[in-house]
């Protein structure tokens, strides 16, 4: 054991996982988890289990930790980190909280991907040449009557909430 914090990420097909865990002799303690389905009291309105969302998963969890969690390593079980992908999401809004942690920052999503402007424009794209096709890829957005257009505004509310807040109590 390394005696540092392991921060676990766990990706599921709704949501995102992350806890702060500590090594003990007679078993793992669980300091705190937090999960993706959190955000909207943070103003998100996207997808819970999407790229923003990790990122944003990322920076609640800095939240939370109220400023003790200074370093931690990085523990995603079985699986496998892949550039540009939901897990260097999570990891870079754990670094952007302020938080240490061992990191390639080329394995980061680019900052469009993350924000949602890439995922904003296939939409409005997908809106226009196909409702339908729209209506069943995008139901979240029409449950949430978040538009298109309205995604990277909610990422940046979300976002600024979760900076402005680090190290204070919900």
């Amino acid at each position: 054991s390394s005696n540092k914090l392991r921060i676990v990420l766990r990706p599921y097909n709704k949501k995102i996982i992350i806890q702060a865990v500590e090594f003990k002799e007679d078993g793992d303690k669980i300091l705190f988890t937090v999960d993706s389905t959190r955000l909207n009291k943070y103003g998100w309105k996207g997808s819970t289990s999407g790229i923003s969302a990790a990122y944003l998963t990322g920076l609640l969890f800095g939240h939370v930790s109220e400023g003790k969690i200074k370093e931690g390593v990085i523990d995603v079980g079985l699986h496998s980190i892949t550039k540009g992908t939901r897990l260097p999401a999570a990891i870079k809004g754990i670094v952007d909280s302020g938080i240490n942690v061992p990191h390639s920052a080329e394995i980061f999503p680019k900052e469009d991907v993350i924000n949602g402007t890439v995922v904003s424009k296939y939409s409005a794209e997908l809106k226009k040449s196909d409702l339908e096709k729209y209506k069943k890829q995008f139901p979240k957005y029409l449950k949430n009557g978040l538009n298109q257009e309205d995604l990277l505004k909610s990422f940046e509310e979300a976002k600024s909430k979760l900076l402005s807040s680090n190290g204070k109590k919900e």
